[in-house]
């Protein structure tokens, strides 16, 4: 299927500036464009804004995503250094991967105080999250 702007970002769950700021970024390419220079996209275009917003969802840059598409773009330039970027991705997902589980701990032992409300107060909230 083919999708003039409108409807394309709708699919996506985005607005057409959204879409816009993809094109200029490069993280979409320039779409192909009618007679009446309407922008046309694709069901392929529809998948990658989606990925590029779940990636955001997951906490990475724009500029991150960018690299990432890199991959399958083909694009050498982008796809230099990809092992350092790699590593120092996972390393950052790892310590974030940490601080969720000591928050979902966190919020668990809250959990099991709410429903008699016994020491609701004495909650180490802040110290939970702190890391020496």
């Amino acid at each position: 299927m083919s999708y003039r702007i409108s409807v394309f970002a709708e699919k996506c769950g985005v607005n057409k500036e959204t879409i816009r700021y993809y094109e200029q970024k490069g993280l979409l390419q320039e779409p192909f464009r009618t007679n009446a220079r309407y922008r046309i996209y694709s069901d392929d275009n529809v998948k990658r804004v989606k990925f590029i917003k779940r990636l955001q969802d997951l906490g990475f840059t724009l500029n991150e995503i960018y690299k990432l598409l890199g991959v399958v773009d083909n694009d050498e330039v982008r796809c230099r250094n990809m092992f350092e970027f790699v590593s120092q991705k996972e390393k950052a997902v790892r310590k974030q991967i940490e601080d969720l589980k000591r928050i979902e701990s966190m919020l668990l032992d809250l959990k099991r105080r709410c429903p008699d409300q016994k020491e609701l107060h004495h909650c180490p909230i802040i110290e939970s999250l702190i890391v020496d």
